[in-house]
């Protein structure tokens, strides 16, 4: 027999931890940032991802012009 053992994740997560712990922050007064920088733990690892695979289909596109 095969042994098979498969690694789960669940939680939060740091960037999730951080994020709440800004808002939090932020709602309590203690910190007076701009709600774009509190929340940035929440949605800045989508937009980096978003930007990513826009400059990569950006380049396809040059790449596929420039070929032509």
């Amino acid at each position: 027999m095969s042994k098979s053992s498969s690694a789960r994740s669940s939680g939060i997560g740091v960037f999730g931890l951080l994020g709440v712990a800004f808002v939090v922050l932020k709602l309590c007064g203690v910190i007076a940032w701009s709600w774009w920088w509190v929340t940035l733990p929440l949605w800045g690892g989508l937009a980096i991802v978003l930007g990513v695979l826009l400059f990569g289909f950006l380049g396809c596109l040059i790449f596929a012009a420039v070929k032509r």
